[in-house]
């Protein structure tokens, strides 16, 4: 993963502390990461974590609310060479398979030309619900990639499917496209 770019978008939920592993993964092969977080995933793990181990600011609003400056989410898109968003909410997911846009990972998502990995991340019968399923296929059949939730041990107390990909699955997909997609 040497010199690629890659944005990560980070949602809220309880698996946003696997973000900053994912990081360090990336930064330990040489990538330049940016993180892209929802306001929401603010609650879960600071942006001065993130920024921390990527080294890059990191943005959770349209505009810097210090200067008033507008966050360039064409110009990301465009710098990415790919775009992973792990955890993935399903109002995230809902929201890019609609064409939602109303915060920067939206807006993100929905300008990016690079490939873009979703790693879904939400209770057993939140994934299992046929609008989530829904959405699932909507951003496949628009050409996103989609790293299968894992089993086991959920934030609810329950075991089953949902729970984020390990940050290890997801980044080993990801050098897995790299090696298949010369660019």
């Amino acid at each position: 993963m040497r010199g690629k770019h890659i944005v990560i978008g980070v949602c809220g939920s309880i698996a946003a502390y696997k973000a900053a592993t994912l990081i360090r993964i990336f930064i330990k092969a040489e990538a330049e990461v940016k993180v892209v977080m929802t306001e929401s995933a603010c609650s879960f793990i600071t942006p001065l974590t993130l920024s921390t181990l990527s080294k890059n600011p990191v943005i959770f609003s349209l505009t810097d609310n210090e200067t008033g400056m507008w966050h360039n989410h064409v110009e990301l898109a465009l710098w990415a060479d790919i775009i992973v968003i792990a955890p993935a909410t399903a109002q995230s997911i809902s929201k890019f398979a609609h064409g939602g846009c109303d915060d920067m990972l939206s807006a993100l998502y929905l300008s990016a030309k690079c490939p873009v990995f979703i790693a879904p991340a939400m209770d057993l019968d939140m994934w299992a619900h046929p609008a989530s399923q829904s959405n699932i296929n909507l951003l496949k059949s628009y050409g996103n990639f989609i790293i299968h939730p894992g089993t086991g041990d959920l934030a609810s107390g329950l075991k089953g499917e949902g729970r984020l990909a390990e940050p290890e699955e997801i980044s080993s997909t990801l050098q897995s496209w790299f090696d298949n997609h010369i660019r």
